[in-house]
């Protein structure tokens, strides 16, 4: 099982705006059962987390690649890029 993270540090004001995005994205994304979207209380300001699991980074690179062609999720992702800085992507192990 991997857990996989996409941060965010949002433009001043807009990290609640990008956390509702992410919230509604996920819920729509087939397959993602197991999601959850976090907000900074220390660390980076305006810092937003799309944090999910898999079995494996097979099923990582599957969900990429349907996302890249499905337009309901796309829809709901649309202009997201507007409303951030930069971002990464942490894949952890689960152990």
């Amino acid at each position: 099982m991997i857990v996989v993270r996409n941060c965010f540090i949002a433009k001043p004001g807009n990290a609640s705006k990008l956390a509702a995005q992410l919230k509604e994205a996920a819920s729509a994304a087939q397959g993602l059962s197991r999601y959850r979207v976090l907000t900074d209380l220390t660390g980076d300001f305006n810092r937003v987390i799309l944090e999910y699991e898999a079995e494996n980074v097979g099923e990582f690179e599957a969900r990429m690649k349907d996302y890249a062609t499905n337009d309901a999720f796309r829809g709901k992702m649309k202009g997201y890029t507007d409303l951030y800085v930069t971002g990464s992507r942490e894949i952890l192990q689960i152990v």
